[in-house]
């Protein structure tokens, strides 16, 4: 993934050390409350398991998630812009709907100096306007007992020939259709929308299904209902804990990178524990558990992961090389088009 310049978001990083000497963040001594929007789910549950309920309910901050998926977040933020106070402090969104967020001018621009634990952030993790919390790449998922040969790639899952074996999520609809371009053009292209139109059509007069929720279509797998997809590797180490008939190939199109993170919205009413719980989630324990219950890197360095785990969540070296950063303004500008026609033709 390219590194981007943030000398901006440096600056008072040297403060860091003396905030952790004085306690980190304000809420430390103030308590209050802050507001969350994330996504429903495993995401929200395990939040509340490795930062909400150990880290800061502990120092007595109230944490109030607001679940939704991120679209009609998304909306809310934009919607709200012109209040002197909104109702959501800091909110969960992949880096592409970051990027789009601070394009639409309704996030902070972080001061760094109020989350101490940002010191040890991956430098491709740190944007001016969010922080990564989590990152992974987008791979092929499939049931080795319905789909043979093992596929290579994406062009191999979008084959029409496993008909109602195909699985979609509706949530996913953007990472879908960068798949679908790439698999329609080799992987020199995330961004060919009326290719990947073409190949999703394909797919969708055979039979291929959606599903609502990541956890709607892990049943659908469990079931053996549908047998092939791509999702998060995360995703695919998570459900095979869970016993879920899966493996998962690296695309050799190349392995679009995901990255979880989160913003503090610019009317914030708890903006200081906005920060807190930004901080918090950067600890080395809530960063090593998230490895293991959600089978996600972190994006702190310093963590302790077993090497047998950071073989199953992580890349080769040759696969790190075909890891491709997302075309973030690409996406914010196209990113209602794609919604409008994903819903039109598979949920119409």
């Amino acid at each position: 993934m390219k590194t981007i310049d943030r000398r901006d978001v440096l600056k008072g990083l040297g403060a860091a050390t003396g905030a952790a000497a004085l306690g980190g963040p304000a809420f430390a001594q103030s308590g209050g409350k802050v507001v969350v929007g994330t996504w429903g789910g495993d995401y929200a549950r395990l939040l509340t398991k490795n930062i909400e309920d150990p880290i800061l309910k502990g120092k007595g901050l109230e944490v109030v998630q607001d679940q939704a998926g991120d679209a009609p977040r998304r909306a809310k933020m934009v919607a709200e812009r012109r209040l002197p106070r909104g109702t959501v402090d800091i909110q969960g969104l992949s880096a592409a709907n970051m990027f789009e967020m601070n394009e639409a001018g309704v996030v902070e621009q972080l001061d760094y100096s109020k989350i101490p634990n940002a010191k040890n952030l991956l430098p491709t993790m740190k944007y001016p306007y969010g922080v990564g919390h989590i990152y992974s790449g987008n791979v092929v998922i499939y049931n080795p007992k319905l789909i043979s040969p093992a596929p290579t790639g994406f062009k191999d899952w979008l084959d029409p020939k496993w008909g109602n074996k195909i699985g979609f999520i509706d949530i996913q609809y953007q990472s879908i259709m960068i798949a679908a371009s790439m698999a329609a053009t080799n992987g020199a292209s995330m961004n060919d929308l009326d290719k990947a139109k073409d190949v999703l059509l394909a797919v969708k007069k055979t039979g291929a299904r959606v599903y609502p929720t990541n956890e709607a279509f892990a049943q659908a797998m469990k079931n053996e209902e549908v047998g092939i997809s791509a999702i998060w590797k995360a995703r695919v180490v998570q459900w095979q804990n869970a016993g879920i008939p899966c493996e998962a190939v690296s695309p050799v199109e190349g392995i679009p990178a995901y990255v979880s993170g989160f913003v503090i919205q610019k009317n914030a009413p708890n903006k200081e524990n906005a920060y807190a719980y930004m901080n918090a989630m950067l600890e080395k324990a809530p960063q090593e558990a998230f490895a293991v219950d959600m089978g996600y890197n972190g994006t702190v360095t310093g963590l302790s992961v077993a090497p047998d785990l950071q073989k199953r969540i992580g890349f080769t070296s040759d696969e790190e090389k075909r890891l491709k950063d997302l075309d973030y303004a690409f996406l914010a500008k196209n990113d209602s088009a794609m919604k409008e026609w994903w819903d039109k033709v598979f949920k119409g």
